[in-house]
C-alpha cells in the first residue's frame, strides 16, 4: 500500500522532551519518528505455539478477555478523557475520513451505513494500519531499522495514554476513549512489521499463519469492538473474533496470491517452503516465472486454502450489528474476486497481477448488501481445526 503520510526516521532530529499534540496548528501531518525508542530485545521469529496451543489463537483469547469487559471500560473511560477543541477533532477525523475514501474506495462506501460514531473509528485504525503497513511498503521503507518500529511502537504506547503526537493520532487516541480497544492487537500488528525486517522465507504454513495473524488478523480484532456484535446473537463472542481473525488471514493469504511475482522481485517468497518441495518447486521457480503444471496445482491448494478461510468468516459476519455488516461483507466477496481472477489468469501470478476491476467492484456492492441483512444464526457451529 502506498499513502503519503508515510513514516520516517531522522536521527538528526531526535527529540525526547516532546508535548502532545492538542492544538490544530501543532499538526505534523507527515509522521516523523522524533523520539528515542527504547532498548528492546528482538529474537528472528515469535513463538509459535504454547503447549500445543497457536499463540496467535492464544492471542485472540487474550484480546477477547479484555474487550469484553465493558465494565472496566467505563471505568477506564471516566479516568481517560483525552480533551481537544472540537474544531481540531473534526478536521482529525475528515483527514482519516479523506484517506480511507481514497485508498479504500470500496470498503470507504461499506462504513457509510454505520452509525457516525463507528464511521469514525473505522477510519482512524484504518489510517493507523495504512501508516503502520508503510513503514515496511512504503517510499521511506529503504530506511526502515528496527529503531524506526520502536519509535512507532513508543508513539502507540502514547496514543493510548491520550498523548498523540499529530493530528492523525489524535483520531486514534478519541477512539480508544470512546469504544474498549485493547493495545495488544495493534502492537502485535508492529510485530509483523518487524518480521518483515528480519524474514523473507516461511518454511511452513505454521510460520505463515501466524505472520497472517500479526499483519492482517490483528485488524479484525481492532475492529469488532467498533462494529460491535448483534444485540440478537447468542454465539459467544469468541466466536465472532474468531471470525474476525480467519477474514483477516484469508485476506492476507490472498495478497500473498495476488502478490507472488512482486514479491519475488524484492527477494521474497511469502510461500510455506516445505509445500513448494511437496510439488518438486523451489525458489528458483518463483523467480523463474514460469507458469508449469506442477505450479498451477501447487497454486489450487493455496487458493483453496484461502477459500477455506473465507468460507469460516460468514458466520461472524453475520453476527456484527446489522449497521456494520455491509464492509465486511464487501471485503468477503471481493477478495474471494481476486483469487477468482488468479484462476482466470490460469494461474499466473508470477507475471501477471490479479485484480477486481471498477466496474465489478461496484456491481458486487448489492450482493454483500444483500448479505448483510442476513439474520444471525441461533445456532453456534464447533470449531473447526485450521487447514495446515
Amino acid at each position: 500500500m502506498s499513502i503519503p503520510f508515510s513514516v520516517a526516521a531522522k536521527p538528526s532530529t531526535i527529540r525526547t522532551n516532546r508535548k502532545p499534540c492538542c492544538r490544530k496548528y501543532d499538526v505534523i501531518v507527515r509522521s516523523e519518528l522524533t523520539m528515542a525508542a527504547k532498548h528492546r530485545t528482538t529474537t528472528l521469529f515469535p513463538q509459535l505455539s504454547n503447549q500445543g496451543v497457536s499463540v496467535a489463537d492464544l492471542h485472540v483469547q487474550e484480546v477477547v478477555e479484555k474487550q469484553s469487559q465493558t465494565t472496566n471500560f467505563d471505568t477506564l473511560c471516566s479516568n481517560f478523557k483525552p480533551q481537544f477543541e472540537p474544531s481540531f477533532l473534526k478536521d482529525a477525523y475528515e483527514m482519516c475520513r479523506n484517506i480511507c475514501a481514497e485508498y479504500a474506495k470500496t470498503f470507504y462506501l461499506g462504513t457509510l451505513l454505520m452509525t457516525e460514531e463507528r464511521q469514525k473509528a473505522i477510519w482512524a485504525i484504518y489510517v493507523w494500519c495504512r501508516r503502520t503497513d508503510e513503514l515496511v511498503d512504503g517510499p521511506n521503507a529503504d530506511y526502515m531499522s528496527s529503531a524506526v518500529l520502536d519509535r512507532w511502537e513508543d508513539r502507540l504506547d502514547d496514543i493510548f495514554n491520550g498523548q498523540p503526537y499529530d493530528m492523525l493520532d489524535a483520531a486514534l487516541t478519541d477512539t480508544v476513549s470512546k469504544f474498549p480497544l485493547d493495545i495488544k492487537p495493534f502492537r502485535d500488528m508492529i510485530e509483523g512489521m518487524r518480521m518483515d525486517t528480519r524474514k523473507t522465507r516461511y518454511k511452513n504454513f505454521e510460520e505463515l499463519y501466524l505472520y497472517c495473524y500479526y499483519v492482517a488478523g490483528t485488524v479484525g480484532l481492532m475492529s469488532v469492538p467498533v462494529m460491535g456484535i448483534a444485540p440478537e446473537s447468542l454465539i459467544p463472542a469468541q466466536s465472532v473474533y474468531n471470525s474476525a481473525l480467519y477474514l483477516g488471514i484469508g485476506n492476507q493469504l490472498t495478497n500473498i496470491l495476488r502478490d507472488v511475482g512482486e514479491d519475488a522481485l524484492r527477494g521474497r517468497v511469502y510461500l510455506p517452503q516445505d509445500e513448494l518441495g511437496e510439488f518438486g518447486l523451489c525458489d528458483k521457480d518463483v523467480f523463474s516465472g514460469k507458469v508449469s503444471e506442477r505450479w498451477k496445482e501447487f497454486m489450487k491448494q493455496q487458493i483453496a486454502r484461502a477459500r477455506f478461510y473465507f468460507n469460516s468468516a460468514e458466520e461472524g459476519a453475520s453476527h456484527l450489528d446489522k449497521a456494520s455488516r455491509w464492509p465486511v461483507w464487501s471485503s468477503l466477496i471481493l477478495y474471494r474476486k481476486i483469487l477468482d481472477a488468479i484462476e482466470d489468469n490460469d494461474y499466473d501470478n508470477l507475471t501477471k497481477r490479479a485484480y477486481v476491476g471498477r466496474t465489478e467492484k461496484f456491481v458486487s456492492l448489492p450482493a454483500a448488501y444483500s448479505k448483510s441483512l442476513s439474520i444471525p444464526k441461533t445456532e453456534s457451529h464447533p470449531s473447526f481445526t485450521r487447514l495446515m
